[in-house]
């Protein structure tokens, strides 16, 4: 078996991490390249005929070099701040990012605003140039969301002004949660673990010790709950008066136009899931009685049912993923073996990382990087597959144009949540004995509710909190409500206790770069159901059709995604249903294999 490092290589791309010389020259390159992007968008005059081209094609060449910077150094600035919290440099690179990013809008905003001058028919000429035709639909889309936003002056202010207002009341987050510690006893020996390390701890088989780490993980929130409330509030508001000012009136235009789809198919999702919600809510009550409880806690849900959990090493954890990856796609496989390799991941179990995981591209140095704690157990080697599934989407892509590789979240989610669901199914039919399949099985189901169920919550949340925001700020005792009642909703009442404080852990609600970063992932998990079962009934050229979606992902709208690739409506409630049907199919296994042993 092959031996792997789970600490990154982040040197190869920049030596000297977040005091690096290197990066220092490959910004004031990009600051140069920006300057001269800036002078010819300014200069640049709209033609009047469509062969008058060549000024616009030397701008597009410019994009595509500085949105590959910039991504590079936002790339960089991500891994540092998630590989150790405590990093002061790496928060100052993380304000030059926001600095770099806010000027480099403005300057796209001034273009957007001269594309509007020319007029709908000379437009329409003029994408059908053989120069233009491959990002036309990126500068079509570009243009469409210029003529709903201010005027230049006013959207160029609104951009300088969220470096030091919007964004920072993200990063004041990070800065708090980054002091943020509980002390946790373990064989004996007390250790203080970060909020990240902290939540891995719920996955015990041990409910007394399940307990007493979500109390003071919740303590925890709850003692900073104020500060939290007040970054939550302060980003909404901002948000939201750039929305007034735009004449918005609807907070889901922002994400739904930033994911490419309709509020209809969004619509017809969350129907779908309404409608097939009733066989989850049988498997939290049957686990509830597996765990010899009238009602699961909020602590419970993502319990293990064994008390004794397999734990698998990092190396045995890639071995599975690269032999399973293999049986849909050599290529993926191949591709995966490399990150392994190279050392673009980054798993270690230390204290000082930021929570969770992600998977983040450095399109220039055509790398991937993948940060998360492994622990060993099934949920981790879901979330390196997860991961390992982002990164593959981004290795296609790198041979499309730079304006085309700004794919939606939502169709992200669909590369990771495919790559995962090829390695969890395996997992069960790979299973020997009958408790372990069950353990599997339970996993996958886990899935499908924090897909179905979770992520509705913190749907309805923001939702319920954006429309009460309008008003003026929300306390922080009105935010613990909203994340009661929207829980109570969305689980259908099955729990005894819900998390109050939800609101404030959730990194997602306070992030500035997507708002409502929810849904997306619901989409990208039942899309990626309508590929696997595509993947399963296909006898050859899986591969190179999957590639093929995935790189069309940015440049069309969801909706011609499915119709060209899976030949579906996603408007029509028909594609969701049956998406829900094939994740209901595992609940019944597990009833029917857990029968037994509550009978």
């Amino acid at each position: 078996m092959n031996h792997y490092e789970t600490t990154w290589d982040l040197d190869s791309i920049f030596k000297g991490g977040s005091k690096s010389e290197e990066l220092k020259a490959y910004i004031a390159a990009f600051e140069s390249d920006m300057q001269e992007l800036a002078k010819q968008v300014d200069a640049y005059e709209m033609p009047t005929a469509p062969k008058q081209s060549e000024e616009l094609v030397s701008i597009l060449s410019l994009l595509e070099t500085t949105t590959k910077q910039l991504r590079e150094i936002s790339a960089f600035a991500s891994c540092l701040t998630a590989q150790d919290m405590s990093d002061n440099e790496a928060k100052i690179l993380v304000g030059k990012r926001g600095e770099l990013g806010a000027a480099y809008a403005s300057i796209l905003v001034k273009l957007d605003q001269k594309f509007l001058q020319v007029d709908d028919a000379l437009w329409t000429e003029l994408l059908v140039q053989p120069a233009f035709q491959p990002v036309a639909f990126v500068l079509d889309e570009r243009r469409a969301n210029a003529k709903e936003k201010l005027p230049l002056e006013q959207e160029i202010l609104i951009n300088d002004l969220s470096v030091n207002g919007y964004a920072a009341w993200n990063q004041m987050y990070s800065s708090i949660v980054a002091k943020m510690s509980i002390e946790h006893t373990e064989n004996g020996e007390t250790k203080k673990l970060s909020m990240g390390q902290a939540s891995n701890r719920l996955s015990t088989p041990d409910r007394d010790a399940r307990k007493e780490v979500f109390g003071k993980i919740s303590q925890a929130w709850e003692a900073e709950s104020d500060l939290f409330g007040e970054t939550l509030n302060n980003l909404a508001g901002f948000r939201l008066q750039t929305y007034k000012h735009r004449n918005w009136d609807n907070p889901l235009k922002e994400p739904l136009e930033i994911n490419r789809m309709s509020e209809k198919t969004l619509d017809a999702m969350w129907g779908a899931i309404a409608k097939g919600k009733a066989p989850f809510v049988s498997y939290l009550q049957r686990k509830a009685q597996l765990l010899g409880l009238k009602k699961l806690e909020w602590h419970d849900v993502n319990a293990p049912l064994t008390k004794s959990v397999q734990k698998v090493s990092y190396d045995e954890a890639a071995a599975f993923i690269l032999e399973q990856f293999g049986k849909f796609s050599p290529q993926m496989a191949e591709f995966s073996k490399k990150a392994f390799e190279k050392r673009w991941i980054e798993a270690e179990d230390r204290a000082g990382k930021r929570p969770g995981g992600f998977c983040t591209s450095f399109p220039d140095s055509k790398q991937t990087r993948i940060f998360m704690t492994f622990s060993g157990s099934a949920t981790n080697i879901s979330t390196l597959a997860h991961e390992l599934g982002h990164a593959y989407h981004q290795h296609v892509m790198n041979g499309t144009e730079a304006l085309n590789q700004k794919y939606a979240m939502n169709v992200a989610e669909t590369a990771s949540t495919f790559a995962e669901m090829v390695v969890s199914d395996a997992a069960v039919k790979n299973a020997a004995a009958k408790e372990e399949k069950i353990a599997l099985l339970e996993d996958k189901i886990k899935r499908s509710i924090a897909f179905f169920i979770n992520i509705h919550s913190r749907f309805l949340f923001e939702t319920r909190f954006y429309k009460e925001r309008k008003n003026g700020a929300v306390s922080v005792e009105r935010l613990n409500q909203l994340a009661v009642e929207s829980q109570q909703e969305a689980y259908g009442g099955e729990l005894a206790t819900y998390n109050p404080t939800f609101w404030a852990s959730t990194l997602h609600f306070h992030m500035t770069g997507v708002p409502f970063y929810n849904f997306p992932y619901t989409f990208g998990y039942l899309f990626s159901q309508g590929i696997y079962a595509k993947a399963l009934e296909a006898e050859g050229g899986f591969e190179e059709s999957y590639n093929a979606l995935l790189r069309d992902t940015g440049r069309m709208t969801v909706e011609q995604l499915a119709q060209k690739h899976l030949g579906v409506d996603l408007e029509q409630a028909g594609f969701w249903e049956d998406a829900v049907a094939l994740c209901v199919k595992d609940v019944e296994e597990f009833l029917a294999l857990t029968e037994v042993a509550v009978g």
